[in-house]
Formats: structure tokens, sequence, C-alpha cells
């Protein structure tokens, strides 16, 4: 998986799990265009950048269940636990839909749902 897109996606994950908004950023692109579906769309790298230091001020954990790629495509599926109202740990169930360009990110369709329990 050396230098494939799902080992480029993975390298970027751990960098935020690690605080390390940074070096997430270093595997985007300039234009990249970040969609949470239902939430709204950040175009640019400087607009993830601010978004990120509000929304990862604390770190959030992945777990991803399974990585399928095609061509420049990657879907990445799993559960997040990430800071919630009052600061309480939330878990919530993620499909990413990642393009890529040249071994970087460009483009991401974020489907988030919290499980019904």
């Amino acid at each position: 998986m050396h230098g494939s897109n799902k080992s480029v996606l993975l390298q970027a994950n751990e960098a935020i799990v690690a605080g390390d908004n940074e070096g997430f950023l270093s595997h985007c692109t300039d234009d990249i265009r970040w969609t949470t579906v239902g939430e709204g769309t950040l175009e640019g790298k400087e607009a993830v950048r601010q978004w990120m230091k509000s929304a990862y001020a604390t770190p959030p954990r992945f777990t991803v269940d399974r990585l399928v790629a095609e061509d420049d495509m990657v879907v990445a599926l799993g559960t997040i636990t990430a800071d919630g109202d009052g600061g309480q740990p939330t878990e919530l169930i993620y499909s990413d839909v990642w393009r890529f360009r040249d071994r970087k990110m460009v483009e991401l369709n974020a489907f988030v749902i919290q499980p019904i329990r």
C-alpha cells in the first residue's frame, strides 16, 4: 500500500489523531473542496485550516473499518469519537468519499451521522 491513495489517507488520519493539523493539510491540495453533507462546504486549504482549529481543538479518534479504492477515489467507512456538546465524547458513524489528484486529497464528501441507540 506504500504510496497508494489509501496509504496517503491513513497517514493524513494519523496526523489528525496526533493533533497535527498541518501534517494533515500537507496531504491536501491548495484548492481542496471539503463538503460535510447537510452542513456545508469549505473551499481551499486555508478554510479547512481555520475550521480544524475549532472543530479539532481536541483531536478526534478514528476507527477505519474499511477502505475501498478505485481510480482516483478512496472511500473510508468507520467511526469517529469527538467531543460533543458539553465536552462529552460523542460517537459518530462516517463515510468519507475522497478524490485524489497526484497523491493529494483534492475533494471530500463526508457523510457523518450519530447512530441511533
